[in-house]
């Protein structure tokens, strides 16, 4: 371990009625696939040999001074609007909390470890090529500036899945991941559901000490009245910035159920995702989503609903107009956000006047919709003013152009002089993974990692 590595667990303080103490799988090979230097090196544990990463986190020997025993968490949640009671951490657990360089409390967190109390008939496992996709949208959004978990290790482990919705059978892995808290908004909603009010102020208490005790407008000790709209004030601000992100990555999250809401507003848990290879308001990312009630254009309407979920569970402690007051402000900070990353992704400055951000959005989405131009591409070509803008002309520009012309641009990074942009289609992912599964080619995986870190590193700079 580094100097900087510096261990500090908070969850197990709230008692065994949060979670259940519980083993890891042994798997019968161990293949190191994927880890995050960066990553590692933000919470000291970037020194690690190869073996002892292994040990870690696909043995799951404890790190130092951390959890003995791992920790699978109880929440429930509504999934797809309908009420569940029977979730939990059924094939991950959280396995260690630390600082990291920035002083926040961040989890290492497992997907794939083995079977839990919450994994019913489930057989606690992930694929490989879940693995594979989780670590592509998670490296993506990272890079697009979303408020994202981190893949910080994928390890192969030996054994045969068999699944509905891939060939089978197939690879499998267990991945860990770096993120602000597990605690999910289920996590509030399994205390409100079991009308446990001592347990619920003490997780509002917890996350707020832990997570918001700079954001908050109130001392953390308030009384509860007065603490709970104020954590609902943060926790929704956060999650409207998520949302507002997500659409100027044009990502699509696929299953925006309540217990897949990170109470610190960070985007984690990535299954049937997609980036949108056109502008379509209308695409989902899952199959079972019949409905298209997770499509991208109604993910901040799916994002205000889990938050309105949240402040359900603050009701019994303060008045209802306090709470109500927090909601209306979501979409006027979720267009906040989306202004900001639409601007980042122009390479331009941020407009001042809300109604000016707006007028860019909407100028901005109302010409990808009826060009039909690639998303990412029209984004890369405009990006700080660059050439290529003689693709752009005609009526349907205009007015983006126009608005652009009057805003002040941002030098261009020479990763923008290139002609194609960074993208992240289906059909990418599915050529990426059928190398790995046809010929065990991890070379195509390394290349697109390699791209989109040069497109964040332009980006930022």
């Amino acid at each position: 371990m580094s100097q900087s590595y510096n261990p500090e667990m908070v969850h197990d303080k709230l008692g065994t009625q949060f979670y259940r103490p519980v083993s890891a799988a042994a798997f019968p090979k161990h293949i190191l696939r994927y880890r995050n230097q960066s990553a590692a090196a933000s919470v000291g544990l970037e020194g690690l040999s190869d073996e002892d990463w292994v040990n870690h986190f696909g043995k799951f020997n404890p790190l130092p001074d951390n959890f003995p025993e791992p920790l699978a968490l109880c929440y429930h949640g509504h999934q797809f609007g309908h009420y569940n009671p029977d979730l939990g951490d059924g094939r991950g657990f959280l396995f260690a909390q630390m600082r990291a360089e920035d002083e926040r409390l961040l989890d290492l967190g497992t997907k794939g470890s083995g079977q839990t109390p919450f994994s019913r008939t489930a057989d606690g496992r992930l694929t490989l090529k879940g693995a594979v996709r989780e670590i592509l949208a998670t490296e993506m959004l990272e890079a697009l500036g979303v408020s994202t978990s981190k893949t910080f290790s994928v390890i192969e482990t030996g054994e045969s899945l068999q699944r509905n919705d891939e060939p089978s059978p197939t690879r499998s892995a267990v991945m860990v991941r770096l993120s602000h808290s597990h605690i999910r908004i289920g996590s509030f909603q399994r205390l409100n559901y079991l009308d446990d009010g001592a347990a619920l102020e003490a997780l509002i208490r917890h996350v707020a000490k832990h997570y918001y005790a700079h954001e908050l407008a109130v001392s953390v000790d308030a009384d509860i009245a007065v603490l709970a709209p104020a954590l609902l004030s943060a926790a929704s601000a956060a999650i409207a910035q998520t949302a507002g992100q997500w659409l100027a990555a044009g990502f699509v999250h696929g299953v925006l159920n309540t217990d897949n809401f990170n109470i610190t507003g960070e985007s984690f848990d990535y299954g049937p995702w997609r980036f949108l290879p056109v502008f379509d308001p209308n695409l989902t990312a899952a199959y079972f989503d019949r409905d298209g009630r997770y499509a991208y254009g109604r993910q901040a309407d799916a994002a205000l609903w889990a938050v309105c979920r949240l402040a359900d569970c603050f009701i019994r402690f303060c008045d209802k107009e306090a709470l109500e007051t927090v909601l209306k402000a979501f979409f006027q900070q979720m267009e906040a956000s989306l202004a900001a990353s639409i601007a980042m992704r122009l390479g331009v400055a941020m407009p001042d006047d809300p109604a000016d951000a707006a007028s860019l959005c909407r100028a901005l989405f109302t010409a990808a919709r009826t060009s039909g131009y690639g998303f990412d591409q029209i984004f890369h070509d405009l990006h700080g003013g660059v050439a290529r803008r003689g693709n752009y002309s005609g009526p349907i520009w205009d007015e983006l152009t126009g608005i652009l012309g009057g805003i002040s641009t941002k030098r261009s990074d020479p990763f923008f002089d290139r002609e194609t942009a960074v993208s992240m289609t289906i059909d990418e992912v599915e050529a990426i993974w059928d190398r790995i599964a046809d010929d065990d080619d991890w070379q195509a995986l390394d290349a697109k990692i390699d791209d989109i870190r040069a497109m964040g590193a332009a980006l930022r700079a």
